[in-house]
């Protein structure tokens, strides 16, 4: 019975950290003090969005915590309210502790799926502005009748997106077998069916927009 007595704080602490290990911490700041008192969300990306399956808590000194054990693609958002100039965060709910900051433009890092969903951000971030460019210069060049040059910009328009397009899926193959390789696989599929005029059905090149020969 000594014996018993004695191994049950070791067994108790071992299951103690099995059930640690499989939750997510958020530790959370809020750049904007105005946002003290107002609550915040941790939202599924996928599936319901009830009471049931939505956190919530009240920043307090510019900060919040949220706790799962439920690994999932997510977001982090203020209340409705609020939300005007606040980036809502995409995160992933791995076991481990993410530093996540709340402002005009979100962050989230420390866990291995979110330092790479962060890095594929930043990447889209930038991809977004440089392709934006692009479009705004060729509408100038089309109104101007520029029809040649616009159209020489938009190719170069259309490798930078093809340039991010094979990034994203390549952090896609590298996080193959998770929640964040399957969110990102979707984005940008290699491939495409189209139900053709005789009801025949094609796979296409999601890039060309041509037909696959099979």
């Amino acid at each position: 019975m000594k014996k018993i007595l004695l191994l049950l704080p070791a067994l108790i602490l071992m299951l103690s950290s099995c059930k640690e290990s499989n939750v997510c911490r958020i530790h959370g700041k809020v750049a904007n003090e105005q946002l003290n008192g107002k609550r915040i969300f941790l939202v599924p990306l996928f599936g319901p969005q009830t009471a049931e399956y939505v956190d919530s808590i009240e920043v307090k000194d510019g900060k919040f915590e949220f706790e799962t054990d439920t690994t999932m693609m997510a977001k982090i958002l203020m209340d409705y309210h609020f939300r005007i100039g606040v980036q809502t965060l995409l995160v992933v709910t791995e076991p481990g502790d993410l530093e996540v900051t709340i402002d005009s433009v979100s962050s989230g890092h420390g866990t291995p799926l979110n330092d790479s969903l962060q890095a594929w951000k930043e990447l889209t971030e930038h991809h977004n502005r440089e392709y934006a460019l692009y479009s705004r210069t060729i509408r100038m060049l089309q109104e101007r009748n520029l029809t040649d040059k616009a159209a020489k910009i938009k190719q170069e328009g259309d490798s930078v997106h093809l340039a991010y397009k094979n990034r994203t899926r390549q952090m896609a193959a590298n996080n193959k077998g998770t929640v964040l390789g399957d969110f990102l696989v979707e984005l940008y599929p290699l491939t495409y069916k189209r139900q053709m005029p005789d009801g025949s059905v094609v796979t296409m090149n999601a890039d060309t927009n041509e037909p696959i020969s099979e």
